[in-house]
């Protein structure tokens, strides 16, 4: 340790020689210094430790063992120049040593014979040189700093003389000015184009610059007025830089575009100012304790959960007491750094209670060491239990049948949904128009009255709410002009629609219960609602749907029974050849089977007024012969009715006024619970009545009974036809003969109107141009009759056929069905019939087999004013044969082609009518006209003729 600091005590000194001089001074130096000293001999050796040893300063003797210090110099220059070295010589003169200090030695010391003195001078120039050395060396440091800075293309610099112009610029700093840098030179700095605004220099940048004249450092942020991005900042920097004496010799001016940092200072402070913000508004309350559980920081917004101000809260309040002891375990904490979502119950300073989620997190901020955030999840909470009771109240209505238990469901569920006692459901009548309570609770009954059936055309809030299908969240219902009952005591209300169900009700004596919470649950509990009764009601159409169906199907199964009976009847009635296999036919097959339980007919006599069992099947069981069978459209039993009224008459429920009528009685011990009864009628002729009964209510449905309305027309068909089959097979007849006076017969208004007698003896024939009829005039010419005829609506054409001075024969195609045709579909033959101007005689003969009194019956519907006045039985052996064979034979034109022929006089002797006069009144040809007559005349005689044919006899009067 040296007695006194030296610059060379940190020092590497390389001492080149051989000298004894060198030997003392490397003892000096070990004795004063801390340096480290090395020795060569050689310059080639120095070399060689300079290029591979950090040295740091070189004393070398001027003669070396292998050349001068000279040459060492030149060769140590051309490696670096900044190594001080000290030449030391006892022999050298001036010459020497500008020789020396030319070749760049630091200093050259010539030695004297006072070796102590010349040791210490050689210490001291070596002390020197190194400082110089240093010297420089910070020179140059802070020469290559300055230039670095100098060309940092992200500061601009200036250098400023000092009465602040410029001297010196860099790159940056011309492009911000945006001039060249000679034109910049001698310029105040604060009159630059981009502080100065026209001949007004910048203030602030002055009073900077005038700051580092004075030799003080300053700063300053400032925005240059010529820039074209007016945003753009920058922070000036002005250095003042003095020389060794102290005085002011420039000024650097740094400046640094700060735009960036300016705005993001801006958007900090405007940051800061959020959070403050955001924790003065924010629902969630932030507090920090430290350990011992002091408030370090409390939330500004602590009154939003715990009513308390912060200065309250941390005077009275400590944190266990208010969010409860043992909230967390401090190990737990420690270990995982953060407990979240902890639930706790907490009270507020007015005593409510809150249900909470607590976080709690080791922080290290100021002096707190514990942070709680505390969210305040009453309301979810409340709605999450109000969801679970929904949610039971939508099951509960997975299992309600009908519309009025799911309105009790809602009012039963709507407290523990809405935490609101007074509710009600009011459901829609369709038929009335009208809202009708359903369901209410008894809050809503003490609060609001009885609640009253709404007609929608009145102007009230549930009818309103309903008719408009918009849901209503009223504050206080007497603010609202749609209220009806201003008595009530209901204050907060809500009416929502349940689709065209209904609407559903809630409210409270209290002003302004419905916040956006209650609102959705109100929703989802009306929305639930209404999904429950559209089920009902989907699920009741289902029902009405598979019951109607069923009902169909059994119909249908039904209609398929009745059809293949009639089938069956109708096979049936083709083979049979009496009217009573028809009639036991028709009673067999319908209880065939068990199709239905017992079916008869009866026949009907007008003049007993009753109607008499003339054939049955079934289970009769006495019914029959238990009845007394009236005809009467006012009978009891349904056989008297239909007799009457001549339509079927049906009974679907035979139960039904058991008391009032005895047949019932009679009937339902039989185990007939629903009755059909037909009438057999044909060409307004009856039959009789067939009647069926079943052993099921409601058996004959509008189908069934049309379809055996239509089998009784058939059945009455068909013993029509067996009638008239009976009379073309048989000879003994009953002919009657009437008078009448009905003005409305066609021949009678005729024999009036031409003043004559008109006599139909046969003739009629039906074509698909309507029925036409030959009519013998008598006593009245033709043309007479015909212009008569013309005046008839009855008649729609009439031809002469032949005339005779004051007579003829006429051919009329009537507009009305004739007598003839009707009597024909019974069997009966209407023989002839002559009109007068007084009166009209009619003969109609009646095959045996066929009833007299219903053929009389016929008549006597037809016209008014029929007399019966004889009565004759006569026999017509093979008549009807022949007659049917004659027609089986020709056609309905060949037909009407002899007929008018026949009536014209063609066939008398002589003519009264020739060919082509009976050709022309036909309006065919003559040759046609021949054709058919002669084809007439082959087929008569073929069937008169034929092998096996009998002479026909004149019918016989028995």
């Amino acid at each position: 340790m040296t007695d006194t600091d030296s610059l060379l005590d940190e020092t590497t000194t390389l001492l080149v020689g051989e000298t004894d001089w060198l030997d003392r001074f490397e003892r000096r130096l070990d004795d004063r210094t801390d340096a480290r000293t090395q020795r060569e001999t050689t310059a080639a050796a120095a070399l060689e430790r300079v290029g591979s040893e950090p040295i740091d300063c070189l004393v070398v003797e001027q003669f070396l063992a292998d050349d001068t210090a000279v040459d060492l110099l030149e060769r140590l220059r051309t490696r670096t120049a900044a190594l001080p070295v000290v030449v030391a010589t006892d022999a050298g003169d001036e010459a020497t040593a500008s020789e020396v200090i030319g070749a760049g030695a630091s200093d050259y010391v010539a030695l004297t014979e006072d070796e102590a003195a010349s040791v210490e001078e050689v210490f001291d120039r070596s002390e020197r040189a190194v400082r110089e050395a240093r010297r420089d060396r910070t020179r140059r440091e802070r020469a290559r700093q300055f230039d670095a800075m100098f060309g940092d293309d992200r500061t601009a610099t200036w250098v400023l003389s000092s009465d602040g112009r410029v001297v010196r610029l860099n790159e940056t700093a011309r492009d911000l000015v945006g001039a060249a840098a000679d034109d910049l030179v001698g310029t105040p700095f604060w009159s630059l184009p981009c502080w100065s605004n026209g001949d007004e220099p910048h203030r602030d940048v002055r009073r900077l610059v005038g700051t580092a004249l004075d030799g003080t450092f300053a700063n300053a942020v400032v925005a240059p007025t010529s820039l074209s991005a007016d945003s753009s900042v920058f922070e000036l920097s002005v250095r003042p830089v003095s020389n060794e004496r102290g005085e002011l010799v420039s000024v650097v001016v740094e400046g640094v575009d700060v735009t960036d940092r300016v705005e993001l200072e801006r958007d900090l402070r405007r940051s800061e100012e959020l959070h403050r913000v955001t924790l003065n508004n924010m629902t969630d309350t932030v507090l920090m304790t430290d350990e011992d559980g002091e408030y370090t920081y409390v939330c500004p917004n602590v009154h939003f959960i715990f009513g308390y101000t912060a200065e309250a809260l941390r005077e009275r309040v400590p944190i266990d007491e208010l969010l409860g002891e043992d909230l967390f375990d401090r190990d737990e904490l420690a270990a995982e750094g953060v407990l979240k979502n902890i639930e706790v119950t907490a009270t507020d300073r007015a005593g409510n209670e809150h249900t909470l989620l607590v976080n709690v997190r080791e922080v290290s901020i100021q002096d707190g060491t514990l942070l709680y955030s505390c969210r305040d999840i009453t309301k979810r909470k409340q709605r999450e239990e109000a969801l679970a009771t929904l949610q039971e109240t939508a099951r509960d209505f997975l299992y309600a049948q009908t519309g009025q238990e799911i309105a009790q469901h809602v009012v039963d569920d709507a407290p523990g949904v809405l935490d609101l006692d007074a509710s009600a459901v009011f459901r829609f009548d369709p038929d009335a128009n009208e809202l009708r309570p359903s369901a209410y609770s008894q809050a809503l009954s003490e609060l609001h009255g009885p609640l009253p059936q709404i007609p929608l055309s009145e102007d009230a809030l549930p009818s309103f709410s309903f008719v408009e299908d918009e849901p209503l969240f009223l504050d206080d219902v007497h603010r609202s002009p749609h209220l009806a009952n201003e008595a009530t005591d209901l204050r907060g209300a809500a009416f929502i629609p349940l689709g065209d169900h209904g609407v559903f009700m809630v409210g409270s004596a209290t002003v302004g219960v419905f916040d956006d919470v209650t609102r959705e649950l109100a929703d989802l509990l009306a929305a639930t609602a209404e999904a429950a009764l559209d089920r009902v009601r989907r699920e009741s159409r289902l029902r009405e749907q598979d019951r109607t169906l069923q009902r169909q199907n059994e119909q249908l199964t039904m209609l398929n029974r009745i059809n293949e009976t009639i089938r069956e009847i109708d096979q049936a009635l083709v083979q049979a050849e009496t009217r009573e296999a028809v009639d036991h036919t028709v009673c067999e097959l319908l209880t065939d089977d068990d199709r239905f339980a017992f079916a008869w007919v009866g026949s009907v006599d007008r003049t007993t007024g009753r109607v008499t069992p003339r054939a049955w099947d079934g289970a009769e069981q006495g019914y029959l012969d238990s009845q007394s069978f009236v005809v009467d459209s006012e009978a009891d039993e349904p056989v008297g009715r239909a007799a009457a009224s001549g339509e079927p008459t049906m009974v679907t429920n035979v139960a039904a006024g058991l008391r009032e009528e005895q047949w019932r009685t009679d009937a339902l011990a039989r185990d007939y619970l629903s009755v059909l009864s037909i009438p057999l009628v044909y060409n307004d002729l009856t039959h009789g009545v067939l009647t069926v009964y079943a052993d099921s209510r409601d058996a004959f449905d509008d189908t069934a009974r049309e379809v055996l309305s239509e089998l009784g027309e058939t059945i009455a068909a068909a013993l029509s036809a067996l009638e008239r089959k009976n009379a073309l097979l048989t000879t003994a007849m009953t002919r009657l003969e009437f008078a009448s006076e009905d003005g409305t017969f066609v021949l009678y208004r005729l024999a009036r109107a031409a003043d004559c007698t008109i006599s139909y003896q046969g003739g009629v024939q039906q074509t698909a141009d309507g029925s036409f009829v030959f009519a013998k005039v008598e006593d009245a010419p033709v043309d007479a009759v015909v212009s008569a005829a013309a005046e008839l609506v009855a008649v729609e054409d009439v031809q002469p056929v032949s005339t005779d001075g004051d007579g003829g024969v006429v051919r009329l195609r009537l507009s009305q069905p004739f007598l003839a045709l009707e009597l024909a579909d019974h069997g009966a033959v209407f023989r002839e019939a002559t009109a007068m101007p007084e009166s009209t005689t009619l003969v109609v003969d009646i095959p045996d087999g066929i009833d007299a009194r219903t053929v009389t019956q016929l008549v006597r519907e037809t016209f008014s004013g029929v007399e019966l006045r004889s009565k004759q039985s006569i026999d017509t052996v093979g008549e009807h044969e022949l007659y049917a064979s004659f027609l089986d034979e020709v056609t309905d034109r060949q037909l009407e082609v002899v007929q008018t022929a026949y009536f014209s006089g063609f066939f008398e002797s002589p003519r009264e009518s020739s060919g082509e006069e009976v050709a022309e009144t036909l309006g065919i040809s003559s040759t046609a006209f021949y054709g058919h007559v002669r084809t007439v005349q082959r087929k008569l005689f073929g069937v008169l003729f034929a092998e096996g044919a009998q002479p026909r006899h004149p019918g016989r009067v028995r």
